[in-house]
């Protein structure tokens, strides 16, 4: 059977390619009949003449000179639609062909119009949204001449410790997928040659999330079925929704470079999935396997165009070593002219070819940019990304009359709002939280006070500074502002409190090893929670925080990330009620970082902890619960949720068939607002370990206060499907166990079999 199999995978792979053949365009195997090798090699250069937010130390050099010699198939930190022009001309008027290029950017969370953090937008569970923030995104980005967008980043991400898990979308690989699929879809449209989209690059390919130590650019080691079931998954799902490129990532995957994987980026990648777009290299990564130890310049990139990476970013070793390989029979020249035809082909579904020029219409950034209606859509999301972590005496939301402390290193600072990698955003454009209450709440008596630095620390502070003053340490003393802030809390009704990271304190290269709130601001912390003030702290940072203190505090909590462009006036939304919070937490929250990684899909021991009381010899610790501070699915509201009625219309699924599981939720609370409705199952015996819960499914509804409704999920044997050892995708016959709720720490409530 397996050898039938394995001939069915060899015919299916090869009709593939056949079928690929006979959909080849016309107008790029022309230009390729053309194309000299030397040429052919250009199209594979993607070069960088600086301006742009470098992610490493590498400038490309004489960017000009490279383009006219047909050198260049791409550059990056270039915008406007007047440079793009001048780009283009560069390359339409001196070079040979007249092959037009690629205009790439990194576009994470917003062009200029700057959204939440990734990690904050995947917090309103709400694909429509997140959608819609990518099609702004584009709009905007492509009025600036850009046609190459390096997002969305769809790693999984279990360690908070790793900076970059701010520009993801948490933990999950099923939200994870969902979201992969409504940014991909929300960047490229229907239609690539419409000049408002723009392609989409799916990375990092992959498993970058789960570098060992959550140190970035780290090795990384795990297993195949690991893999497939929980890490693949996002990259898989923007593959099926027709992504356009693909990025590796810094790590190695079995021993072997990411940038130069084969099993990665043609047995998987290309063989398994059918992904038929271009693949390129992050940042020198090509060059870095050299590091890596797996040979000199020359032989990293003839390992990693012979894998399947089709374009070398900034690196240029493709440009100066490929020519060598092919005369010494160590790369084929149809290998080098299958990878120039996928740029090509990329260049074509654009329509450079038919109008080079599409992308630098001069009369576009004053309509497309930062307009009225982009920056109400910034809000929007900001408000719907907040989670409130805690309530106490009911202080939230605030009166717009009343007589407010406004405190902390972070509430009167533009420079912070964006959050990590917005390098396309400007900082002096964002709302900050100050002159956000004074907009919303005009009546009310606000008076602000620094409070405290947001680290003490001059040599951290020096690390996180180097894109900028992120942290800006006073001239007065700690005691000093300490004593200001006090002062003006003294003559309060209500203390609000702006604390947390600096927005470089997460994102690349912005690891720690400690993730709790600085000690310069705990200390102000504990101060305002023994005012016996009424206290809020609206807590700003690219990760989840270890906050276990602040918890225990007499104080709410209101975690809203980094929220762009109009954080003031989204935090005043919520703050004093306009808008209640609905947002629901997507990666777990460790008690401290002892735990980590903690995860709410984890699998059973054979030793399971029976409760959280301590029991010797079982998975326990001796100094911290197992169980994690703030669960995956978490988020209170202003009102209160009641879940009634889960109910299961079959208790047998049969392949080929479907159930139904319902839930009524009903608002029994006092304000009108939104809840994230959770399907969990558990796979209770399979042949290889199953986590002890699995989300399947989620709808976000709004309930006014006194309303009830039932939501229902449909699930097939398909959605219960895994991989095995054999990385067969498959069902197995059994009990599962499932509930919906309102967050991942609930309960089973009941069961069907499949059979």
């Amino acid at each position: 059977m397996r050898k039938i199999n394995l001939l069915v995978a060899v015919l299916f792979v090869t009709g593939l390619s056949n079928l690929q053949a006979q959909e080849r365009i016309p107008e790029v195997e022309t230009l390729l009949e053309k194309m000299t090798l030397e040429e052919k090699i250009g199209q594979l250069n993607l070069l960088t003449p600086g301006g742009g937010v470098a992610t490493g130390s590498v400038v490309s050099e004489d960017v000009e000179a490279k383009i006219k010699a047909g050198n260049v198939g791409g550059v990056f930190g270039v915008s406007s639609p007047e440079r793009v022009r001048q780009a283009q001309d560069i390359a339409l008027k001196n070079s040979r062909l007249k092959i037009p290029l690629l205009i790439g950017s990194d576009v994470i969370h917003g062009y200029k119009t700057t959204f939440p953090i990734p990690l904050g937008l995947s917090a309103s569970w709400d694909m429509e949204l997140i959608k819609e923030t990518a099609q702004i995104a584009a709009k905007e980005a492509t009025a600036d001449g850009i046609n190459w967008n390096f997002s969305p980043m769809v790693d999984i991400s279990r360690d908070p410790r790793w900076g970059r898990v701010a520009e993801g979308a948490g933990e999950d690989p099923f939200l994870g997928s969902q979201i992969a699929k409504a940014m991909v879809e929300g960047y490229q449209g229907d239609n690539l040659a419409n000049p408002e989209t723009m392609i989409s690059t799916v990375k990092h390919m992959a498993l970058y999330g789960a570098s060992e130590a959550g140190r970035d650019y780290n090795r990384v080691d795990m297993s195949r079925a690991k893999m497939f079931n929980e890490y693949l998954p996002p990259y898989k799902a923007a593959v099926d929704a027709g992504v356009a490129s693909v990025m590796t990532s810094f790590n190695d995957i079995d021993g072997v470079p990411a940038s130069g994987n084969k099993w990665l980026l043609t047995d998987v990648l290309r063989e398994r999935w059918g992904f038929d777009g271009f693949v390129v290299s992050d940042y020198t990564s090509v060059n870095e396997m050299i590091a890596h130890g797996m040979g000199d310049l020359q032989a990293v990139s003839a390992l990693a165009i012979n894998a399947g990476l089709d374009m070398d970013m900034v690196g240029e070793g493709f440009l100066t070593t490929l020519k060598k390989s092919v005369d010494e029979g160590k790369v084929s020249e149809e290998t080098i002219t299958t990878a120039a035809r996928r740029i090509l082909e990329a260049k074509h579904k654009l329509g450079l070819f038919d109008d080079p020029y599409r992308y630098s219409d001069e009369s576009r950034p004053e309509t497309d940019i930062l307009t009225e209606e982009n920056r109400a859509k910034a809000r929007e999301a900001a408000t719907k990304s907040f989670v409130l972590l805690k309530k106490h005496n009911n202080t939230l939301p605030i009166s717009k009359n009343a007589k407010i402390a406004l405190i902390g290193p972070l509430a009167n600072n533009k420079n912070n709002m964006l959050g990590t990698w917005a390098p396309t955003g400007d900082q002096q454009l964002s709302i900050p939280i100050l002159e956000g209450f004074k907009n919303v709440a005009p009546n009310a008596s606000i008076t602000y006070a620094k409070g405290a630095n947001i680290s003490d620390d001059a040599t951290f502070a020096k690390k996180v500074n180097v894109f900028g003053p992120r942290i800006e340490i006073s001239e007065e003393s700690p005691e000093q502002l300490l004593k200001e802030a006090m002062t003006v809390v003294n003559d309060a009704d209500v203390v609000v409190a702006v604390v947390g990271e600096a927005s470089e304190m997460s994102g690349e290269a912005a690891s720690r090893t400690e993730i709790s709130i600085p000690e310069s601001q705990k200390k102000l912390i504990r101060e305002l929670a023994a005012s016996g003030k009424p206290v809020v702290l609206v807590l700003m940072s690219g990760r989840p925080l270890t906050i276990p203190e602040e918890m225990e505090l007499p104080v709410s909590i209101l975690q809203v990330w980094h929220p762009g462009v109009e954080a003031g006036n989204a935090v005043a939304d919520v703050v004093f009620g306009d808008y209640n919070p609905s947002g629901k937490l997507t990666a777990t929250w460790p008690v401290n970082v002892g735990q980590i990684p903690i995860y709410y899909g984890m699998r059973r021991t054979g030793r399971p902890a029976a409760s959280e009381d301590f029991e010797k010899f079982k998975s326990n610790y001796l100094d911290a619960p197992n169980a994690p501070l703030l669960p995956f699915g978490y988020g209170l509201s202003y009102t209160e949720f009641e879940y009634s009625n889960v109910n299961v219309n079959n208790s047998t699924l049969a392949e080929g068939g479907s159930i139904t599981i319902s839930a009524t939720v009903r608002n029994t609370g006092n304000y009108d607002g939104e809840e994230v409705v959770q399907l969990y199952t558990h796979d209770k015996v399979r042949s290889i370990t199953p986590p002890m819960k699995e989300l399947k499914g989620f709808e976000k509804i709004f309930l006014k206060k006194g309303e009830s409704k039932t939501v229902t999920f449909e699930i097939t044997t398909e959605d219960l499907k895994f991989y095995n050892n054999e990385e067969d995708f498959i069902f197995e016959p059994g009990e599962f166990e499932f509930f919906v709720g309102g967050s991942s720490d609930n309960e089973f409530t009941g069961s069907f079999t499949v059979k």
